[in-house]
């Protein structure tokens, strides 16, 4: 590749990034928000703990806007749409440790676990992420809560006007105007003498409750 068609895809990527930016920001902030549980993990922060917030990857980017501008984690992959995801979100007040069960999946564990032992620090990520499969549960999460002492605050996430992109499961973005639901769960606290299968089988039960439950409440 030459010099010129690497500025090129520069500017392209750049160009992507911004213009992405500005429409999912314009999107959201024409949505109606209704927000339950929130004090949950207001609550945590509040007392000193850290927390994960977790949510099945398909459902993660509405409370990824409403919560933006607070300087909280994210954990994105390391693929070219978590690129493109973690660029727009450093916009609009995001931190990102990068990596995935693949691809630099250790040093992005030690980063949580590095960033989780400060006191009132919240980290952002998907279970199942970032490639499936669908709402099964990886160690990450439940692992790094044990390790830490973190609680981990699950939520769940709709709108009543949205578009699913369908890849490994389906990504909702909601649509103009729309009236999103996003309810958060209480915490749970996974000691390191609990065994792994109670914990993932709790954490996922958790998390499909609510999202049933905003479901129901945006009518799909």
């Amino acid at each position: 590749m030459n010099i010129t068609s690497k500025l090129f895809k520069s500017i392209k990527t750049w160009l992507t990034i911004v213009a992405g930016g500005w429409v999912v920001r314009l999107i959201y902030f024409t949505n109606r928000f209704h927000v339950q549980g929130a004090h949950y993990y207001q609550d945590a922060l509040r007392e000193g703990n850290s927390v994960i917030l977790a949510i099945w990857h398909g459902r993660l980017l509405s409370p990824f806007m409403y919560m933006a501008g607070n300087s909280y984690y994210g954990l994105a992959g390391t693929h070219k749409d978590a690129e493109l995801i973690s660029r727009i979100g450093k916009r609009i007040g995001w931190k990102f440790v990068r990596g995935s069960s693949s691809e630099r999946g250790r040093e992005a564990y030690q980063d949580m676990l590095r960033i989780l032992k400060k006191p009132g620090t919240l980290v952002y990520m998907t279970p199942d992420g970032p490639k499936g499969p669908i709402k099964q549960c990886k160690p990450g999460a439940i692992r790094a809560a044990q390790a830490t002492d973190a609680v981990i605050i699950p939520v769940a996430s709709h709108s009543t006007r949205f578009r699913g992109f369908t890849n490994w499961d389906t990504f909702v973005v909601a649509k103009a105007f729309a009236r999103t639901e996003i309810m958060y769960g209480p915490p749970l606290l996974f000691t390191r003498a609990m065994d792994f299968k109670t914990c993932t089988d709790r954490l996922t039960n958790e998390l499909n409750t609510l999202e049933q439950q905003v479901d129901e409440l945006t009518g799909n």
